[in-house]
């Protein structure tokens, strides 16, 4: 297991890392995910420390809390010592009746760190990150109350998933203009199948050292190798009960013919395929795997030892290559002869 060094700090975390989304069950939408009692989670996270994995990610609202009640006592009865993990959860969601009981304000984030402490038993959340935006709540009173949280020293991090680039970039502008704890890290949605990630926020992941965190790296089971034109999975399986996220079907069986030959010449699955071209990608600091069995977070994790070439990476990247787009085709056409000029001056 490799590490990374995790946006712009100097912590390091595995390039995978143990989701919980199906730990619990509680709720018709979470029980559709799994439904995993603590026994089998304990299984999972002992097997993932093993493998090297120090990165554990969940939320408030995945299984109504369960997940982090869960999580948490995973790591008391595998006596994990607090300074060999990386626990990561999330805020934002609906946590009860009220209408204060959502969103980013100060006042549902001060309550939400409170409560997911207490169901995982710590004193400390290493990675605090924002679910989604709201757009009832300033940007500047989210990043306050976080920053709130880093200095009262419940949270060590805070992070963003799924904000568009221009968000992330005013929430970054917000913190370095007050000295605010700025956000480290995305966690995003990024597949072989959906790229659409590349457009805007890659760039703005590199230009600002954020970290990037790839959440649901198989397509909700698409990219599994149990799908295909011609070949449609059993009754029970993810995408059969639970169709997210969207996917260009057809796009997305061009690159899995492509990573069915890949795979049948190393010996491995499909799966490792799709999770090792996330590894290959500069961009990404670690790809969140989530599993129902041992033997699914084992394929998992051997993705981490399977090498692409140069030509299997041109071949995945010309498959699944984006449609171009506006400004995106002006911008390649008017860097053009600069780019040109940087490449001869690199030579001389």
């Amino acid at each position: 297991m490799r590490y990374r060094q995790f946006g712009n700090t100097g912590l390091f975390v595995s390039e995978l890392c143990l989701g919980t989304m199906t730990f619990g069950g509680e709720g018709e939408l979470w029980s559709q995910i799994g439904d995993l009692q603590q026994a089998d989670a304990d299984k999972l996270v002992g097997r993932a420390f093993d493998a090297g994995i120090n990165f554990i990610d969940t939320a408030d609202v995945y299984s109504q809390g369960q997940s982090e009640v869960i999580t948490g006592q995973a790591l008391k009865n595998l006596n994990v010592a607090r300074d060999e993990v990386v626990v990561a959860t999330k805020v934002f969601g609906e946590t009860g009746p009220g209408p204060n009981a959502r969103g980013l304000t100060r006042y549902h984030i001060m309550e939400g760190v409170k409560a997911s402490l207490k169901r995982l038993q710590l004193d400390h959340i290493d990675l605090y990150q924002v679910h989604g935006f709201d757009p009832a709540t300033p940007i500047e009173e989210t990043v306050r109350a976080l920053n709130t949280l880093v200095e009262h020293g419940h949270v060590r991090y805070v992070g963003v998933s799924n904000w568009a680039a221009w968000q992330i970039m005013k929430a970054l502008g917000i913190a370095e203009r007050h000295g605010l704890a700025r956000f480290e890290s995305l966690q995003a949605y990024y597949t072989l199948a959906g790229r659409d990630l590349e457009r805007e926020i890659v760039p703005l992941l590199q230009s600002e050292n954020l970290g990037l965190m790839v959440w649901s790296p198989l397509a909700g089971g698409l990219l599994s190798g149990k799908y295909g034109r011609n070949k449609q999975a059993e009754a029970g399986s993810r995408r059969t009960t639970f169709d997210f996220p969207p996917v260009d079907v057809e796009r997305a069986y061009d690159c899995i013919e492509v990573m069915q030959r890949i795979a049948e010449s190393k010996g491995v699955s499909v799966a490792q395929i799709a999770l090792a071209w996330l590894l290959h990608q500069r961009a990404v600091t670690s790809v969140i795997v989530g599993a129902k069995r041992i033997d699914q977070l084992d394929d998992n994790i051997a993705a981490s030892e399977v090498g692409l070439s140069d030509e299997e990476l041109a071949e995945l990247h010309s498959v699944s290559a984006l449609p171009a787009e506006y400004p995106g085709w002006m911008f390649e056409r008017q860097g053009e002869y600069r780019r040109q000029q940087i490449e001869q001056s690199g030579q001389r």
